[in-house]
C-alpha cells in the first residue's frame, strides 16, 4: 500500500486552481506537464531498473524534454510536422515523446515488433520528418532511403547523443488543445493503415475524466509493461501519471522473474495489464501453493472463502494482510490497485483477486477514443461490467437484438476526428448524427454501468438465426490449467445448405502440451462449458494447435487471421 498518500482535489477542482497556467478548455499535454513539473520538480518520474536502475526527476525530465525539443528544432522541424518513435518501453521513449510534442509536433508512436518494412511503411505514410529508434535497429534506417532529416539513438542508459544536445531552452509554436498531439496505429501495415488522430483536448480531457472514477496520487508509481506505444499503456500510464505527478516504472521485457524484480524494487502501486497477464499471475499463485501440501492449499481456501465473506458481507478488506507473504512473493505487497484493459476478464478472476486483498478494477476503450470510455470505480465497483460510463460521454445504444443488447455508440471530447489520409474508414467510422461507432456489442444498466458481449465484427449468426458472441464463450476457459490459448470461431458445417457451426481452436499449456491425454482432457473441459451454453452456442468442433495462435503485442489473439472465408 502506498505511504502517507496525500489526497488531491477532485481532477475538475485541480483544474480550476491552475487554470491561469493554460490557455483553452482543457490544457495541452504541453502544458498538463509544465505544470506538474512546476508543483513537484524533485518527485521521481521515470525509472527504470533493467539492466540497471537510472531514475530522473521530473526536473531532470524537463531538462531532457527540452534539450532534445531544442535538438528538433534546430533541425528545423515546424509546428505540425510528424515525428515517429518506435522502441522499446524506456525513460528515453517518454523523453522523446515529450519533447515531440513541446517543439509543436505531432508523434507518431509506432509498434516495434514490426518488421523493419512495417514500420518503413508506416514512416512514410505519416510523411514523418525525423524518426528516434532503438539502438539495436538504429543502423537498419538510412537517410536517405527514408527522406529524414536525421534520427536519432536512444534505451543507451544514457539518454540521447550528448553532441546533439544544448543547455538552450527552445520551445516551437504552442500546440492548442485543438491541434493534433499523436497518430496511433491501430492495425494494417501493409495497403492504407489506419492512423487514429488524436489532439490534445482528446489525451488530457480523457485523463482528468478517468480520474473522476478513480483516485491518482502523487505517490502512486505506475509499471509501465505493455508496449507504451499503445493507447492503453499511453495513457492510463504514462499520462495519467505525469497528469498527477505520479512515478513510472519501465518494464522492457515480458519476462517474469524481470517483471517481478521491477515491482518489488519500484514499490508499484497501480499495475495495469492485459487479462492474460492477470490470469497468469492468479494461476501462478494458486499453483505455487498446491505444491507446497494439501494442508496449506487446503487452508489457503479456507482463508480465502473467509475473505471473501468478510469482503461482501461487512466491505472489510482482510485479504492484504492474511495473504501478505503471498502477495509479497508475486511482487504485489506494496499494490494498491490492479486495473485490466485490452479484453475481458472472468468474474471470478476479479472476485479472486479481491479476496486476496488486491482491489481490482476494470475499464473499457478504444484507441479512437484516447482510449478511455469506461472505468469500474472502487466505491461500487461492479464485477462483470467494463465500468460507469466516464462523464461528458453522450451515448446509445442501437441495432438492440431481442436480448437488449446491441452497439454501443458514443459522443464526447476524447473521441477522433477520424483516420489519417483515409477519409473512407473515416466516414464509416461516424453515424450520420455524429455518433462514433464502437463496433462493441452489449447493454447499460440503470446506474450507468457498460456489461459488454462481444464484438459485432467477431459475432456468428447460427443457422437459426441467433446472435453467438465468442467472447462471451472464451471467458468461461480463461481459469482452466490446461488452457494456454482459445479462439473461438464459425467454420463450414455445409457449404450447399449454408450451415455455420461453432470451432474452438485450443493451444495447451506447456505443463500439458505433451500430455498422452490431453486431447481427451480437452474434450472433457469442452463438454463441461458446453453443458452451460445455450445449445446454438454449444462447440461442435475441436482443434488441438501444435503451435501458439498469433497474438497482438497487447496479448489479444489476432481472431481473423484464423477465421474461415464464407463460401456463400
Amino acid at each position: 500500500m502506498a505511504k502517507n498518500i496525500q489526497r488531491d482535489a477532485s481532477p475538475m477542482k485541480y483544474l480550476e486552481s491552475v487554470k491561469d497556467r493554460y490557455a483553452g478548455e482543457w490544457p495541452t499535454l504541453v502544458e498538463v506537464f509544465d505544470i506538474t513539473v512546476a508543483l513537484n520538480p524533485d518527485r521521481r518520474c521515470f525509472t527504470i531498473y533493467d539492466p540497471h536502475c537510472i531514475t530522473y526527476t521530473y526536473k531532470e525530465t524537463q531538462e531532457m524534454v527540452d534539450k532534445v525539443s531544442a535538438m528538433l528544432l534546430r533541425k528545423g522541424v515546424q509546428k505540425g510536422d510528424r515525428v515517429v518513435i518506435t522502441g522499446k518501453n524506456s525513460p528515453d521513449w517518454a523523453i522523446a515523446y515529450l519533447a515531440v510534442l513541446a517543439a509543436g509536433c505531432v508523434v507518431v508512436p509506432v509498434d516495434y515488433q514490426l518488421t523493419l518494412g512495417e514500420i518503413r511503411n508506416l514512416v512514410e505514410f505519416s510523411d514523418a520528418k525525423y524518426l528516434f529508434v532503438d539502438e539495436e535497429r538504429y543502423g537498419a534506417f538510412s537517410v536517405e532511403e527514408l527522406g529524414l532529416l536525421g534520427k536519432s539513438n536512444f534505451s543507451k542508459g544514457e539518454g540521447y547523443y550528448q553532441d546533439e544536445l544544448t543547455e538552450e531552452r527552445l520551445r516551437g509554436d504552442a500546440p492548442t488543445e485543438h491541434d493534433l498531439a499523436a497518430i496511433l496505429y491501430t492495425s494494417g501495415t501493409t495497403g492504407t493503415p489506419k492512423g487514429v488522430m488524436l489532439t490534445h483536448r482528446n489525451f488530457t480531457s480523457d485523463v482528468f475524466l478517468a480520474r473522476t472514477h478513480l483516485e491518482i496520487y502523487k505517490e502512486d508509481v505506475f509499471y509501465a509493461l505493455l508496449p507504451i506505444h499503445h493507447s492503453y499503456t499511453m495513457t492510463s500510464v504514462f499520462l495519467e501519471s505525469i497528469g498527477v505527478g505520479a512515478e513510472i516504472v519501465f518494464g522492457k521485457r515480458m519476462v517474469v522473474a524481470q517483471i517481478l524484480k521491477d515491482m518489488k524494487e519500484g514499490q508499484v502501486t497501480m499495475f495495469l495489464g492485459a487479462p492474460i497477464l492477470f490470469n497468469k499471475l492468479l494461476k501462478g499463485l494458486m499453483s505455487k501453493v498446491k505444491k507446497k501440501s494439501a494442508i496449506t492449499y487446503g487452508l489457503v481456501r479456507g482463508c480465502m472463502a473467509i475473505s471473501s465473506v468478510t469482503l461482501k458481507y461487512f466491505g472489510f478488506r482482510v485479504g492484504n494482510g492474511i495473504f501478505k507473504k503471498l502477495l509479497d512473493g508475486l511482487s504485489l505487497g506494496t499494490n494498491r490497485i490492479c486495473i485490466s484493459g485490452g479484453g475481458p476478464l472472468p468474474v471470478s478472476t476479479v472476485k479472486q483477486f479481491n479476496t486476496l486483498g488486491i482491489q481490482f478494477v476494470e475499464g473499457y476503450g478504444l484507441t479512437e477514443t484516447a482510449p478511455m470510455l469506461t472505468l469500474n470505480p472502487l466505491e461500487g465497483n461492479t464485477p462483470g461490467s467494463v465500468g460507469r460510463i466516464l462523464p461528458e460521454i453522450e451515448y446509445k445504444i442501437v441495432n438492440t437484438d431481442e436480448n437488449g443488447y446491441g452497439e454501443f455508440i458514443v459522443k464526447g471530447p476524447m473521441v477522433t476526428q477520424g483516420y489519417y489520409k483515409n477519409p473512407e474508414a473515416t466516414a464509416e467510422l461516424f453515424t450520420e448524427d455524429g455518433y462514433l461507432k464502437t463496433g462493441d456489442i452489449g447493454y447499460v444498466n440503470n446506474k450507468g454501468f457498460l456489461f459488454l458481449t462481444g464484438r459485432a465484427k467477431s459475432m456468428i449468426v447460427t443457422e437459426g438465426g441467433k446472435n453467438v458472441f465468442p467472447e462471451e464463450i472464451e471467458d468461461r476457459f480463461q481459469l482452466f490449467d490446461e488452457i494456454e490459448q482459445i479462439l473461438v470461431i464459425s467454420y463450414t458445417k455445409d457449404a450447399q445448405k449454408r450451415l455455420t457451426g461453432i470451432k474452438a481452436m485450443v493451444y495447451p499449456t506447456d505443463e500439458y502440451r505433451n500430455n498422452s491425454h490431453i486431447e481427451e482432457r480437452i474434450n472433457e473441459i469442452i463438454l463441461s462449458i458446453n453443458k452451460e451454453l445455450k445449445p446454438y452456442e454449444r462447440i461442435e468442433k475441436v482443434e488441438i494447435q501444435d503451435e501458439p495462435l498469433e497474438m497482438t503485442t497487447t496479448k489479444k489473439i489476432k481472431r481473423f487471421k484464423y477465421q474461415e472465408k464464407k463460401l456463400w
